[in-house]
């Protein structure tokens, strides 16, 4: 295989088979793999990053909305087997 491509002969017909590596298509891959690290650099500077303030808020609202309903729901697994207790007598003791 000195060249990429190779001529067969099947049935007298002539068939072309490339070299499944062949330049053009390196090239290709090369460009698109460029091209796509090169789309995200352009997209990633175009991200507005939060300030150090804004990050602070919002990570106290979330780690307060966990908290809340946390509490929330213990309160309401509390109450309702307090409930399922009183109506059905049952003891969940060892």
């Amino acid at each position: 295989m000195a060249n990429n491509n190779e001529t067969i002969s099947r049935d007298g017909k002539d068939t072309k088979i490339e070299n499944k590596t062949s330049k053009p298509e390196q090239r290709k891959v090369r460009k698109g793999i460029i091209g796509y690290f090169t789309g995200v650099k352009q997209e990633m500077a175009k991200v507005v990053w939060p300030t150090r303030a804004e990050l602070t808020k919002d990570t106290v609202v979330v780690f307060g909305v966990c908290i809340f309903f946390s509490l929330l729901f213990w309160g309401m697994d509390t109450g309702f087997l307090a409930v399922l207790k009183k109506l059905l007598g049952i003891t969940l003791s060892k």
